[in-house]
C-alpha cells in the first residue's frame, strides 16, 4: 500500500475514477466474519453512523473492519481517514488489526491516533493563528503575541509551578487558594472549550472571584513562554476552526471520513472539534455505549452520544447487541440494573450461549469477613475444589468502587500469601499518602528514624527548602545525633529563622508530644494516630487540595486509621506492615487483579468479584450528593460496567456492618441489588443472616418469616436510635424492612452492634477533655467531634473521651 509521510499527507492528488474502480473490485473476505449488525455498520459507509456497541459485542472488530472496507472499496486513501481513539494503545491495536485485514502493513495512516496526538500535528501547522485574535492582543500597552510552531507542552508539575507564581504575584495566599485548585478549574473550562473571554458569568465566582482573571493571565504567560498545556491542544484547534473558516474548510475537504471510538467519553471540546470537522461531508461514524459512560467527573458528557441523531439528522443507528464475552445470566443481571436509567438510548445484550452460573449474591457481617470469604473462594477456584475446573489467578479480578476498599483485601492476601497486583495505581501501603502517614507514625514510635523525618519534614509545606534541610543534616552529623535532634538544635541556635524556623519548631514539639503520649499510653494508639494526622496539618493539606484525587486520599487515610483497630499498639502495626510487605509474591507468575471499577473499563476476566455493594459506598453518597439523579445514573452505569467485565462467574457481595471511627454502623445493601432480576441470581447467604432472602431473590424459603420480621424490627430500632441513616436509605429500609432479613450478630465472634455508635453531644455543647480542658463542640461526624478548646485550640477527638462540662469534677485524675 502506498505510504504517505506527515508532510505530504494532504498534498496527494485525488484518486482517479479508474483507481477507485480497481480498488472497489478487490475481494472482501473479512465481511464473512461479521454478524449481521456488525456487517450493517461496516457497509453503511456514507453519511452519519452511530454504532451503539454494548459491552463485549465486538465493536473494535467492527470499527477496524469499517476502516479496511473504506480503503478496499476505494472510498478514501489512508491519509483521508481521520480515526480518533482515547489511548495510544488503542490506536496501535487498531492500525495492526487493519493491517491484518488487508494482509499488508498500513504505513500511510498518519491521522489515526488520540485526540491530543492529532491536535499536536494540526496545531504545529497553524500555531501562528493563536494569539492574533485573543482579547489580550487588543489591550493597550501590551505587545502582540503569537504561538510559534516549535511550542513546548507543559507537564502537570510545570503547570502547577506557573499557576503558583501567578497566584503569588496577585497577592493571594497559596495555602488558602492552592495552585492545584486553580489548575482543576481552568482545566474544566478548557474541557468545555471556553477561552478566558468565553467563561460565562455563572462561573465568575470561581477562585474567590478571580478565576477568569488568573485564567487570562495564565494564557498570556503561556504565549510568552511559547508553551501550551494539554487542555490547550484541543482548545486552540477548536478556536482556529471557529475563527478561520478557510482552515476548517481545508480539513473538511481532506478528511473524507471521520471515525471516533468511545464516543460516550468525549468532553465538550472534543465534541465540538469532531462536529466542526464532520459538518461538511457528514461522513462521521461514532462508536460508543451510552451505558458505559462513567467519566463524568473528568468532563465526559454522556449527552454527546444521546443527541447524536439530533446533531446529525438522518443518522443511521446500528445496535451491536450480540455479546461474545459473558453468560446469559451475567448479561441479564447487567441489563436488569441498567434498565433503571432513564437517560439512555436503549439496547438488550444477548448471547447464543445459554449455559453458565447465575450471578452469585452474598452478604457478610463486616468488610473483614468479606475479604476472608473472597480469599477462600479464590484459593478454592485456583485449586479447582469449588466444583469448577482449576482457574488461574490471572483470570480472577476484584473490582471495588473506592480505592480505600483495597486495604482489607491486600491485608488478607498478604497474610495468607496470595499473590495479587493492583491495576491502575500502587498497592495500598505503597500509596503516597499512606507512606507519608506511616512516616509520621514511625517517628512517633522512634525518633531515630531519619528516613521518615526526611520524608515528612516539609510535608505539608513548612517553608523549608533544600538549603534548610541540608542545614539540619549538617547539624545532626556534626553532633552525632538524629535528624530530629539536629532540627531541634537548628531551631534553638537560630540557624533556621523566619516562617520555616517557626514551623520546624512546631513539628519538633509535635513529634515530642506524640512520642510521649505513646510511651505514657495516656491515649489509645488510634487516638494518637488521628491527632498526628490532624495536628501535623497533613489531613488539612488534603482537605484544601481541590484535585479529583484528594477525596480518595482522605478516604485512604481513614482506612489506615481503621486498620489500627486490629492491633494493640502502633509499634505492632508498623512491624506487621513491614513484615507482610516483604513477602515474595511479587515474583509469582499468577496474580489476582485488584482495581477500581473505573480502571476495569475495557477489561474482561473469567471470574469477577464485586464487593462493597452498600448504599453510600456504591452508589457513592458523594456522587449522589454532588450530582443528584445524574450522579446516580452514572453510578448505575458503573455497576453495569462492573457486571459485564465477567465472562463466566460474577459474585456480588456486601457487608452488614462497617467500623466508622471505631464504632459499628449498620449498612444498607445497595439499591442496585434490588434491581437484579430474581431468576438470574443465586443467593448464597445462609437464611437468617444479613442478605438472606434479600433483594433479588426475595425471602428465602427456609427462613422463618416471623424470625425475619423480628430481626428486621430489632435492627430497625437500633439504627433508628443511632440515627445513622437519613433519606433516602433510611426511607428505603423502612419501606422494605417487612420483606427483608436484617443482620444478626455472630455470637461466636462476640460482636454486637453498639446502639450508641453516634455522639450524644450536639453542636454548641460545653464539654471537658482530661488533657485539653474545657471547650465547645463545633462539628459532629459520627462519633468524632470537632471541638474548639479554650486553651488548646481546635481538636478532633472521639466522643467517648469527652464528658459534659458540668461533669468535669467527676473525671478521675
Amino acid at each position: 500500500m502506498t505510504s504517505y509521510s506527515d508532510d505530504d499527507a494532504f498534498e496527494a492528488a485525488e484518486m482517479s475514477l479508474s483507481q477507485r474502480a480497481m480498488m472497489a473490485s478487490r475481494p472482501t473476505p473479512y465481511l464473512d466474519d461479521l454478524n449481521p449488525a456488525q456487517r450493517e455498520a461496516v457497509e453503511a459507509m456514507d453519511g452519519p453512523v452511530l454504532m451503539l456497541a454494548g459491552a463485549g459485542t465486538g465493536k473494535t472488530k467492527a470499527l477496524t473492519t469499517r476502516i479496511a472496507h473504506l480503503l478496499v472499496m476505494g472510498k478514501a486513501r489512508p491519509n483521508e481517514i481521520l480515526s480518533v481513539t482515547f489511548t495510544n494503545k488503542a490506536a496501535r491495536e487498531m492500525k495492526e488489526r487493519v493491517g491484518r485485514l488487508l494482509g499488508e502493513t498500513v504505513e500511510g495512516m498518519p491521522w489515526m491516533g488520540t485526540f491530543h496526538s492529532i491536535c499536536v500535528k494540526l496545531l504545529r501547522r497553524h500555531a501562528e493563528l493563536i494569539g492574533a485574535s485573543d482579547r489580550n492582543e487588543v489591550i493597550e500597552g501590551r505587545p502582540q503575541l503569537h504561538l510559534k510552531s516549535n511550542f513546548t507542552i507543559l507537564d502537570t508539575d510545570d503547570q502547577i509551578r506557573l499557576m503558583k507564581q501567578l497566584i503569588e504575584a496577585n497577592g493571594m495566599d497559596v495555602k488558602r487558594w492552592p495552585a492545584r485548585m486553580l489548575s482543576g478549574i481552568i482545566d474544566n473550562w478548557k474541557n468545555r472549550a471556553w477561552t478566558p473571554h468565553q467563561v460565562p458569568t455563572s462561573e465568575a465566582s470561581a477562585f474567590d472571584g478571580r478565576g477568569v482573571e488568573l485564567y487570562d493571565q495564565y494564557q498570556r504567560r503561556l504565549l510568552e513562554l511559547n508553551a501550551v498545556d494539554f487542555g490547550d491542544l484541543l482548545l486552540h484547534v477548536v478556536t482556529i476552526f471557529q475563527q478561520h473558516p478557510d482552515v476548517l474548510a481545508q480539513y473538511q475537504r481532506w478528511f473524507r471520513y471521520v471515525l471516533v471510538d468511545e464516543y460516550q467519553d468525549t468532553n465538550v471540546a472534543q465534541y465540538l472539534w469532531l462536529r466542526l470537522l464532520a459538518s461538511g461531508h457528514k461522513n462521521i461514524c461514532c462508536v460508543g455505549d451510552d451505558d458505559q459512560s462513567i467519566y463524568g467527573w473528568r468532563g465526559a458528557e454522556v449527552g454527546n452520544i444521546l443527541r447524536f441523531e439530533k446533531d446529525f439528522p438522518g443518522a443511521k443507528v446500528v445496535r451491536l447487541e450480540q455479546n461474545y464475552r459473558s453468560t446469559h445470566h451475567i448479561l441479564a443481571a447487567a441489563s436488569g440494573v441498567i434498565a433503571g436509567n432513564k437517560g439512555r438510548l436503549g439496547k438488550t445484550l444477548w448471547t447464543e450461549s445459554q449455559d453458565g452460573e447465575k450471578v452469585r449474591l452474598i452478604g457478610h457481617w463486616d468488610g473483614e469477613e468479606e475479604a476472608r470469604w473472597i480469599g477462600e473462594e479464590i484459593e478454592a477456584m485456583q485449586r479447582g475444589t469449588r466444583g469448577n475446573d482449576r482457574m488461574s489467578l490471572d483470570s480472577m479480578a476484584i473490582l471495588v468502587r473506592a480505592s480505600h476498599q483495597m486495604r482489607s483485601f491486600e491485608d488478607r492476601f498478604l497474610t495468607i500469601g496470595l499473590p495479587y497486583r493492583v491495576i491502575g495505581g500502587p498497592r495500598f501501603y505503597e500509596r503516597m499518602e499512606i507512606r507519608d502517614a506511616m512516616a509520621y507514625f514511625r517517628l512517633a514510635v522512634s525518633q531515630d528514624d531519619d528516613l521518615a523525618f526526611e520524608r515528612i519534614v516539609n510535608t505539608p509545606k513548612r517553608g523549608l527548602g533544600d538549603k534548610a534541610v541540608q542545614t539540619i543534616q549538617k547539624m545532626a552529623r556534626s553532633n552525632g545525633v538524629s535528624l530530629i535532634e539536629g532540627a531541634r538544635l537548628c531551631v534553638e541556635s537560630g540557624l533556621i529563622k523566619g516562617k520555616g524556623g517557626k514551623a520546624l519548631g512546631e513539628l519538633v514539639q509535635g513529634l515530642d508530644r506524640w512520642h510521649s503520649q505513646l510511651l505514657a499510653e495516656s491515649d489509645t494508639h488510634i487516638e494518637v494516630a488521628e491527632q498526628i494526622l490532624d495536628e501535623s496539618g497533613y489531613t488539612t493539606m488534603w482537605q484544601n487540595d481541590k484535585t479529583p484525587e484528594a477525596p480518595g486520599r482522605l478516604e485512604n487515610l481513614k482506612e489506615l486509621i481503621k486498620a489500627l483497630e486490629n492491633f494493640d499498639n502502633l509499634q505492632g502495626f508498623l512491624e506487621h506492615i513491614a513484615l507482610i510487605m516483604d513477602n515474595d509474591s511479587e515474583d509469582a507468575e499468577e496474580k489476582v487483579s485488584i482495581m477500581t471499577l473505573h480502571a476495569a473499563k475495557g477489561l474482561e476476566f473469567p471470574a469477577v468479584f464485586l464487593p462493597g455493594w452498600e448504599d453510600g459506598l456504591f452508589p457513592s453518597q458523594r456522587s449522589m450528593d454532588e450530582s443528584g439523579v445524574k450522579g446516580l445514573e452514572e453510578e448505575r452505569r458503573l455497576a453495569y460496567v462492573g457486571i459485564t467485565r465477567a465472562e463466566q462467574i460474577c459474585t456480588i457481595s456486601f457487608a452488614a456492618n462497617r467500623r466508622v471511627y471505631g464504632q459499628w454502623q449498620s449498612q444498607l445493601p445497595s439499591r442496585f441489588i434490588d434491581e437484579l432480576p430474581e431468576e438470574n441470581v443465586d443467593v448464597l447467604t445462609p437464611p437468617g443472616l444479613y442478605g438472606g432472602g434479600y433483594g433479588a431473590a426475595g425471602m428465602s424459603a427456609s427462613a422463618s418469616p416471623a424470625y425475619a420480621m423480628r430481626s428486621a424490627n430489632t435492627i430497625e430500632q437500633r439504627v433508628q436510635k443511632a440515627d445513622v441513616y437519613n433519606s433516602p436509605g433510611w426511607k428505603r429500609m423502612q419501606n422494605q424492612s417487612q420483606k427483608r432479613g436484617f443482620a444478626q450478630p455472630n455470637e461466636s465472634r462476640g460482636l454486637t452492634i453498639d446502639a450508641t455508635a453516634t455522639s450524644s453531644f450536639t453542636i454548641g455543647d460545653r464539654v471537658f477533655h482530661q488533657k485539653f480542658g474545657y471547650g465547645e463542640v463545633m462539628e459532629i461526624e459520627g462519633d468524632k467531634l470537632a471541638i474548639e478548646f479554650d486553651k488548646a485550640g481546635s481538636k478532633k477527638v472521639v466522643a467517648k473521651f469527652i464528658v459534659p462540662a458540668e461533669n468535669a469534677n467527676d473525671v478521675p485524675f
